[in-house]
């Protein structure tokens, strides 16, 4: 049976062979991983799919700030699904579950860099982040926010940057 729980340390090393088989090892050079370099993720929402003790997905989220404002929001990303389990629905499973965990425990807002086609679904567009940019070389119609309470993203702008652990705490953010 499925299990979507907490990734744990023991889990760790093979997390990071699942997304370098679904991204390749050159996925650490993208933009997004750029932000996430000496940040550490949001604990309570990576997360992992278990089946007979192997990994057959996994998520992960980031802290990062948008604009002159610092505004927090959650990076989803990466998320994978082992090849021999694509189309089982995992991904979404794994994506609708830390979302609602991410709102029930205090964030207003996520952005991702995807393709609309799959993540609308989920709620991300990107109306939400028209006045959001990315870091480049990220192309700019990929993108897509999601508001995790009304108005999340109302009066959010800017540019996206790295998050300072320094800075004002966050939810379920693990500030030792």
């Amino acid at each position: 049976m499925l299990e979507i729980r907490r990734e744990g340390p023991s889990e760790a090393d093979a997390v990071e062979w699942l997304y370098d088989l679904a991204f390749a090892p050159g996925r650490r050079a993208l933009s997004s991983y750029q932000l996430r370099d000496g940040v550490p993720p949001v604990d309570d929402l990576c997360c992992v799919a278990i089946e007979d003790g192997v990994v057959g997905g996994a998520i992960r989220f980031w802290p990062v700030a948008v604009g002159d404002g610092r505004a927090p929001a959650l990076l989803l990303g990466p998320v994978a699904v082992h090849p021999t389990r694509q189309g089982e629905g995992i991904g979404a499973l794994l994506i609708g579950e830390t979302l609602e965990t991410a709102r029930r425990i205090g964030w207003r807002r996520a952005l991702l860099v995807g393709d609309l086609a799959y993540y609308r679904r989920f709620g991300f567009f990107r109306e939400h982040v028209l006045g959001v940019a990315f870091p480049p070389p990220t192309n700019p119609e990929r993108v897509l926010g999601r508001e995790l309470e009304e108005g999340g993203w109302a009066g959010v702008s800017g540019l996206v940057s790295k998050w300072r652990p320094d800075s004002d705490p966050l939810p379920g953010f693990d500030h030792s």
